[in-house]
């Protein structure tokens, strides 16, 4: 008996091992983004695309493009004066590929709704076919543990958002994440397109989404800066969908 409750032992200590040497496994290919949680969620969806900064660094777009990617894009702004130091780059050479290509806005609960679009309408040039721009809300720095007010926050970026729909003629996408969208976006802003973040599952089906950005923990061949990896996104729809939108 005492030599069977051994053997029992020790195969209970080796299944225990291979449980754990395969969660490790499974925690560095995550991490590392040779594996991504929502990978087979999101490949249900035809439509992919990366959204871009400075920190991807130089961008050899024609290598991008072969990585079964649909659209592309690309930060511009932030706040009232920032524009994003690769961005007149990124944008020149996003449009001479096959992509679809828009520009996004990072958006600044320190500074007003209306310099902010000035910012961004004075530094991304319009051209036919350009997809809606995006402005990015997001909690930064210390803002989550204390943030601004809900009542200031919309009426500053509903500033933002109109000036923007005004010059470009297209109705701006909204990105968030679930914690900005409760607090600032939901049943305020509903008749703007939605861009979710969700990197752990499929977006609540409560949540009425356009874009949804899968993973922030893209590897793609293309591009060298200090950022190794590439936020990855789909749209929600079908090729003929996506052909119509706008």
């Amino acid at each position: 008996m005492k030599l069977r409750r051994k053997g029992y032992i020790a195969i209970a200590g080796g299944i225990l091992v291979l449980l754990f040497a395969a969660a490790a496994v499974l925690v560095y290919a995550v991490y590392f983004g040779y594996y991504h949680v929502n990978g087979s969620r999101a490949a249900k969806y035809p439509i992919h695309g990366v959204d871009v900064s400075h920190y991807q660094g130089e961008i050899d777009w024609d290598a991008l493009t072969t990585q079964d990617i649909q659209f592309a894009y690309i930060k511009a702004t932030e706040g009232s004066f920032y524009v994003d130091e690769r961005f007149a780059e990124n944008y020149r050479g996003a449009k001479q590929t096959g992509l679809r290509v828009g520009a996004y806005h990072f958006f600044s609960f320190d500074s007003p709704g209306a310099t902010q679009a000035e910012n961004f309408i004075a530094t991304v040039e319009p051209f036919d076919g350009m997809l809606p721009p995006v402005v990015d809300v997001e909690f930064y720095g210390n803002k989550e543990a204390d943030p601004p007010d809900p009542e200031e926050v919309r009426f500053q970026l509903q500033t933002y958002l109109d000036a923007v729909e005004a010059a470009y003629g297209l109705r701006p996408v909204i990105y968030a994440t679930y914690e900005s969208w409760e607090l600032y976006i939901v049943n305020q802003f509903d008749d703007y397109p939605l861009w979710i973040r969700d990197i752990w599952k499929r977006p609540d089906t409560s949540v009425d989404w356009i874009f949804w950005q899968y993973t922030n923990r893209g590897r793609l061949k293309g591009f060298s800066g200090e950022e190794a990896y590439v936020d990855l996104n789909v749209f929600k729809g079908s090729f003929e969908e996506w052909e119509r939108w706008q």
